[in-house]
């Protein structure tokens, strides 16, 4: 069976240009929506976004202006009240069933795009054509489908059009605040769904993304793959981008006795990598220990101590259960209080250098004297931390 438009394509044929199609859609997402309009990790050359632009125009009739809006409301207000789509709130099945009304709602929304909309593009083109008839560019892309591929144009233009609402809405938006592993302690409830952010451009590494929202890599540990960044390289290369920020690595130096200026700059821009550090080899180790001592320590709480202080860990009603599980055991709570006193450093981010410092070596010092065997190897081994350079 072959398909009867201009082009005569065979049905595996005419699949794999859907796919090509709808990934071409997915790159501009992630590339220009993202990366380079939402967050200004890196710049593109004006070709390349107005391509961009027209493309998102064709396959799926959003407006640059709205998208960015209600992605930095998103970040603003991550997993609260007022959060636009978080599945916390709403529930992972409202996410995945009506993550595409939920965002019109929210377009429709004068003060979300007067707030975190600006710096968006204003040109002659977005005011008379792409946001003042967005649907007319989902209906070229009909007629050209149509024109190709004749009537299976019908269900290649249909896969286009909910491919981003499945995948940004329901995967990305709910699944992505849902289930997933994390390598950051954010302050919020993001996932990494899977190490390999092929399928939806690098997006599936949404706790790196909130860990460090104006990165333009995605990927942070070696085994983790961002095609997105993949493609971001090769544009630089070419001279058609630039990039503005990615996020720092953790390096470590063995040998030092005290920690400098590096272990502060360190501590402080990657305290996100830092956090989920101190929760693997103090929080985790001890409260094994405690828990098989201490059968009051219930699941909740415990789930609660390893997720440090993200969206769950703040419900009141956990809250309850973590400081009855801190009164049960003087070890647990002691190393909690270690991780409270660590976070401190960086909200005291007013602090001069020098009293930074000193306050980070009188946290090592306090917990090198707790008698707590894996704080105490925490605190040494935090003295060597260095920020590895980031090639771009």
């Amino acid at each position: 069976m072959t398909s009867n438009g201009l082009l005569s394509l065979s049905l595996p044929q005419l699949l794999g240009i859907t796919l090509l199609l709808t990934h071409v859609t997915i790159a501009a997402v992630t590339i220009y929506l993202h990366r380079h309009q939402s967050h200004r990790a890196l710049d593109l050359h004006p070709l390349v976004s107005h391509f961009f632009r027209f493309w998102l125009w064709l396959t799926t009739g959003m407006v640059t202006r709205e998208w960015v809006a209600i992605h930095r409301k998103h970040h603003a207000k991550v997993d609260t009240a007022e959060d636009p789509h978080s599945p916390q709130q709403l529930g992972i099945g409202t996410l995945l069933a009506r993550g595409t009304e939920l965002y019109r709602a929210e377009a429709r929304n004068a003060e979300t795009l007067e707030r975190f909309g600006r710096g968006t593009p204003d040109d002659w083109l977005e005011r008379k054509l792409y946001s003042r008839h967005a649907g007319l560019g989902i209906g070229l892309m009909l007629a050209i489908d149509v024109l190709l591929f004749g009537p299976l144009g019908l269900t290649v233009w249909a896969v286009q059009m909910i491919w981003i609402p499945l995948f940004a809405a329901g995967v990305i938006n709910g699944i992505g605040h849902w289930a997933g592993y994390r390598n950051h302690e954010c302050d919020d409830a993001s996932r990494n769904i899977v190490p390999w952010g092929i399928l939806i451009g690098g997006e599936e590494l949404h706790n790196n993304h909130h860990a460090f929202a104006n990165s333009a890599r995605l990927s942070n540990q070696w085994w983790e793959f961002d095609l997105g960044w993949f493609y971001i390289r090769v544009l630089a290369a070419l001279g058609l981008a630039r990039v503005n920020h990615v996020a720092p690595r953790l390096g470590h130096v063995a040998g030092k006795e005290q920690p400098d200026v590096a272990t502060l700059q360190a501590v402080l821009r990657s305290r996100f990598q830092l956090m989920r550090a101190y929760t693997r080899r103090v929080i985790r180790p001890v409260l094994r220990e405690e828990a098989r001592n201490h059968t009051g320590i219930r699941r909740a709480a415990r789930r609660a101590l390893m997720r440090g202080t993200g969206w769950f860990a703040m419900q009141p009603w956990v809250r309850e259960r973590v400081e009855e599980a801190l009164g049960f055991s003087k070890r647990l709570r002691l190393v909690h209080q270690h991780r409270a006193a660590l976070q401190r450093l960086w909200q005291n981010a007013g602090l001069e250098g020098d009293a930074a410092l000193t306050a980070l070596r009188q946290w090592c010092a306090d917990a090198e004297r707790s008698g707590v065997g894996a704080l105490e190897r925490f605190a040494r081994h935090l003295r060597g931390y260095v920020l590895r350079p980031v090639a771009t």
